[in-house]
């Protein structure tokens, strides 16, 4: 027989548990417990507590996230369809899981090319996309020509990823034919009617866009002159069907709209035609985001209290119970750049509070043109190019003194540099690789310290990272000291109450539009009125582990999230536990080591142990929902491991022109038939303490997320 013997000094800590069954135990949140000997005398055989409840954690839930068009079924042609949403969420309640999470589905087809894969540009925020339609469940009386067009489709077009134009090619040009079979009894349906007359405000604007789009071969607009929907019924029918299945479908409201879209041709005066929308340097580049986006003009959107915005979240309530914000900093502040930007680097903040020629002057700061044209030595050039660099000279730049250069009027942008770069090459005058010259040139042209606001000249912003370009190593000491000052005041502080104010009126208009959950994607640089805000209005943030939110660690520690978050371990912004674990040799290390807790050398493949005590971190955060990428959970199984790891990256931030294609290897078909899978996710799941499909309903989720709002806290509740 054993016994156990404890000896006790001053005090102890302890914790209450809950056993349900003999391998279930599960104890209350929150820190230990303390109990102090000294209150209770010295020779006590028993000590009866009574300190409280029992500590419950709020409810908890767990889901999956893939794109739309990255499922795989035997059904599908090409691409995942709405109907695929029935496969996967049966898939989700099966393994454990209440949410699944899309990318947007709203039509993007401004190129007509590959181009459109992109799903965070809209040509319409409220059309969904075509490319979803299962073209045989258009009509049930398909005739048999049709029926071997759509199985050749199916046979021609199931690649490892999406082929984006023979796939929407193909539907297309299926679905005019089923239409001219259906159209007369479509049209005159009382669905179709109800539908029209529910969607007319936007139907249209959209229905008259793409024929004028089809008719002068281009979406933009501007060379215009003076100048009915399949897809609704599909994604509803989706939509209900994870209702009744206790799954939350949660979907994706992107921070822009395409410059050539339905949007911006009818409701112009809601956008700045004449700036875009992208991102500062952070952890996915180092050059900033350029997205191509114009940016929304506020101030006009607020004199019809957000209609625009009221109607698109309306619209979406339609099909979802949950939404993320794409960019949620964008409702604070955006970062703005000019429309012939084609980086991210040279931006400011909209809106701030910009340096102003006094103030500059008042600091001994006099030279606005040495500090906000870029700074251009023959040293510099040399150095940059070589001795390729009097090409360079010769067809980009005028000398203005000895050994001092500026750009010609014809390449002073990126885009006109660009532009010129192209034709040189085109001559073949470009004998150097035309890319890394656009690079270095492009380096030049942002060699500045000073962005002079194009709608005042006397107001200034400093350029970001102002420290790591020559122009700012040149100047005196003094001129460095006042600028930097000034450089972390205007990102860091005086901006904060700004920003504040500007969030409070822009997302309530949002968050009272629909009942959905809404959820905020916070990655990136931080004000630090942000999350603050979001707890005062009950937005859920997100947490990636590898980007951690505080600056002063190198992982996110899952067990101490709040509860108002979502926790992942990747997102579809960044690489997958298995391709991240492969191209990082020295973080790879670190987390074996700092994180896993073993020393020695870490296997070169996130082997599925590694993976299982990875989710099992997520699951075990106190987080309100744990969601992983599908090609996470798939790396539980070695049998799902055979494709090569860098093959399931969904985006490249990095690039602008990223092609969107990924699909799943495997079916929804066989993942269902899986029941290994399936049981190893559920399992983590329920033992997690996260409820599981049917033990909780919709109502539960809102209960406890309002509790938490109410309190005041993100901290589980008691």
């Amino acid at each position: 027989m054993l016994s156990a013997c404890w000896v006790l000094n001053d005090s102890f800590t302890y914790r209450y548990c809950k056993v349900q069954k003999e391998d279930s135990i599960g104890f209350e949140s929150g820190g230990n417990r303390e109990l102090s000997l000294h209150s209770i005398g010295s020779k006590q055989e028993y000590i009866v507590m009574s300190d409280g409840l029992f500590r419950a954690m709020p409810w908890r839930g767990a889901g999956v996230a893939v794109p739309m068009f990255s499922v795989r079924s035997e059904d599908d042609v090409g691409v995942g369809e709405f109907l695929d949403l029935k496969l996967l969420v049966d898939w989700a309640v099966d393994s454990g899981l209440h949410l699944v999470q899309l990318l947007p589905v709203n039509d993007t087809s401004v190129h007509k090319m590959w181009w459109d894969s992109y799903p965070y540009s809209s040509l319409s925020v409220f059309a969904l996309h075509p490319l979803y339609l299962r073209v045989q469940a258009l009509s049930e009386r398909l005739p048999e020509d049709i029926k071997e067009e759509i199985q050749k489709a199916k046979n021609q077009l199931d690649k490892n990823d999406v082929d984006y134009e023979a796939t929407m090619e193909t539907k297309l040009s299926i679905a005019k034919k089923i239409f001219d079979i259906e159209k007369d009894q479509t049209l005159n349906s009382s669905t179709f009617q109800n539908f029209f007359s529910e969607n007319e405000g936007w139907l249209k604007p959209y229905a008259a866009f793409c024929f004028l789009r089809d008719f002068f071969e281009t979406s933009d607009h501007s060379q215009w002159g003076t100048f009915s929907d399949y897809t609704d019924d599909k994604l509803s029918a989706a939509a209900e069907y994870a209702r009744k299945k206790g799954v939350v479908l949660k979907g994706d409201l992107p921070i822009g709209v395409d410059r050539n879209s339905v949007d911006t041709w009818v409701y112009r005066n809601l956008f700045r035609m004449n700036t875009s929308t992208g991102a500062p340097p952070d952890y996915f580049d180092k050059n900033g985001q350029n997205w191509g986006f114009p940016t929304y003009n506020w101030e006009e959107m607020s004199k019809d209290n957000y209609a625009w915005w009221r109607a698109r979240l309306t619209q979406m309530g339609k099909y979802f119970t949950a939404y993320r914000i794409d960019h949620i900093l964008g409702f604070f502040r955006i970062w703005e750049l000019p429309a012939h930007a084609m980086t991210g680097l040279v931006g400011k903040f909209r809106p701030s509070i910009p340096l102003s020629q006094e103030e500059l002057e008042k600091e001994g700061i006099w030279d606005f043109d040495r500090l906000s044209k870029p700074y251009i030595q023959k040293k510099f050039l040399e150095e940059k190019f070589g001795d390729f660099w009097p090409f360079i000279a010769s067809n980009f730049l005028n000398e203005t003194q000895k050994d001092m250069y500026e750009f010609k009027e014809d390449c002073n942008t990126e885009k006109k540099i660009a532009a010129k770069l192209k034709s040189l090459a085109e001559k073949s005058l470009l004998l150097e690789n035309e890319d890394k010259v656009r690079r270095d040139v492009f380096d030049i042209l942002r060699n500045v310290v000073l962005i002079k606001d194009p709608e005042d000249a006397r107001k200034f912003y400093p350029r970001f990272n102002i420290e790591d370009t020559s122009s700012f190593q040149d100047l005196d000491d003094h001129s460095k000291n006042v600028l930097k000052r000034l450089y972390y005041d205007y990102y860091f502080q005086r901006q904060e109450d700004l920003w504040r104010k500007n969030a409070l009126k822009t997302l309530p208009a949002l968050l009272n539009s629909s009942n959905m959950l809404a959820c905020g994607e916070d990655l990136g640089l931080i004000p630090s009125c942000v999350h603050p805000v979001m707890q005062e209005l009950g937005l859920v943030g997100l947490r990636i582990q590898r980007m951690p939110s505080e600056s002063d660690v190198k992982f996110g520690i899952p067990s101490n999230y709040d509860y108002m978050t979502v926790c992942a371990p990747s997102c579809h912004d960044c690489s997958t536990l298995r391709a991240w674990w492969e191209e990082d040799e020295e973080r790879r290390q670190q987390y074996f080591k700092e994180v896993i807790g073993v020393d020695g050398i870490p296997p070169s493949q996130c082997i599925p142990e590694i993976t299982h005590f990875i989710l099992r971190q997520h699951v075990e955060a106190p987080s309100m929902w744990a969601i992983f990428p599908l090609q996470d959970m798939m790396a539980l199984k070695e049998e799902y491991t055979t494709r090569p790891a860098t093959e399931e990256t969904i985006n490249d931030p990095t690039n602008p022109k990223h092609y969107w294609r990924y699909r799943v290897h495997v079916t929804l078909d066989s993942l269902l038939k899986d029941t290994d899978l399936k049981s190893t996710i559920k399992n983590l799941v329920s033992s997690s303490g996260r409820s599981v499909p049917a033990n909780v309903s919709g109502e539960d989720i809102n209960k406890s997320r309002g509790e938490v709002i109410a309190n005041g806290s993100t901290k589980p509740n008691p």
